[in-house]
């Protein structure tokens, strides 16, 4: 496992994040396993978010790190989705959710928060003057978004005193309209459309890692593209590449998103450690140019 710069965070962190959304299905033994097995491979930053369980998964991961661990790892958890109901920025709800955070984890500080979701009613200085005092106070080191487009995150920055280190957005293989619009400039097609205002440059330009999340995933949760009958062509490719590198398919899933030189950081969905292990194992391997466009036309792309 390699190490990048979480944005302009001066933070050293792994290239591959362990997402713990799911893990609250699991008995404290199997967290415990769970995450030993992931720090003991290199993978040490856990990102959460206070709705993922209903907050048992953060409750559940608490009981499974202990204070001579706490060093050792990076957490990152979000907020501001009030599930079924609404999002929300405000003041209140940004220092209340951190509070339960640090609550459920069991720790005195968090090192990244992310807002979770935009909220249409975001007063940027509100959400400040929250920063500010989790800040001071040492409740949390860095800050970034999740699901953010540029002029969203400009001008959440504009009232900020410290940059923003990461935006989370979902891509994957099958679900890559930041890189189709890219390629397709200009055209009347529908891949050329942008639905996210030129993001992926944007964070390149401005040092804002990019987190993709679902990065096995295809649609809006709709399930994992990996050995799906409904995606004959790219599992065949993935299969064939797969064996050239003596690896498994998710690993060159995961090793397509990591060939991007924007240096992202995906993060896992599993909570299974062979398939973890399989996304730990991408960081070792370098696809090369040719590979990389053969995957994305795989996945029912066309370059113009």
């Amino acid at each position: 496992m390699y190490n990048i710069e979480l944005g302009k965070s001066g933070l050293s962190v792994p290239t591959v994040a362990v997402g713990c959304m799911r893990i609250s299905n699991m008995n404290e033994k199997q967290v415990s396993e769970f995450v030993n097995t992931a720090i003991e491979n290199g993978a040490n930053y856990f990102d959460h978010a206070d709705i993922y369980g209903r907050g048992q998964s953060e409750i559940v991961f608490g009981k499974a790190i202990t204070p001579s661990m706490r060093d050792k790892i990076f957490i990152q958890t979000k907020c501001g989705i009030v599930s079924g109901k609404m999002f929300d920025f405000s003041y209140e709800h940004i220092i209340n959710s951190v509070n339960g955070s640090l609550q459920r984890l069991g720790t005195d500080y968090i090192d990244v928060l992310l807002l979770h979701r935009p909220d249409a009613l975001m007063e940027p200085e509100e959400v400040a003057r929250a920063f500010d005092e989790l800040k001071t106070s040492g409740k949390v080191r860095y800050f970034g978004v999740s699901n953010q487009n540029p002029y969203q995150i400009q001008l959440l920055q504009n009232s900020l005193d410290v940059p923003l280190c990461a935006n989370q957005l979902q891509f994957s293989i099958m679900h890559a309209p930041m890189i189709q619009s890219g390629i397709n400039v200009n055209m009347y097609n529908d891949s050329a459309i942008g639905r996210d205002g030129g993001v992926l440059d944007y964070c390149r330009l401005n040092k804002i890692t990019i987190q993709p999340w679902s990065p096995l995933q295809y649609g809006f949760f709709k399930g994992c593209f990996i050995d799906n009958d409904e995606f004959p062509e790219l599992n065949l490719k993935l299969a064939e590449l797969a064996e050239k590198y003596s690896v498994s398919k998710t690993t060159i899933a995961f090793a397509w998103i990591l060939r991007h030189p924007s240096k992202m950081q995906p993060v896992t969905g599993t909570t299974n450690l062979v398939r973890l292990f399989d996304c730990i194992k991408a960081t070792d391997i370098t696809l090369t140019r040719e590979e990389w466009y053969d995957i994305y036309k795989s996945a029912g792309n066309i370059l113009p």
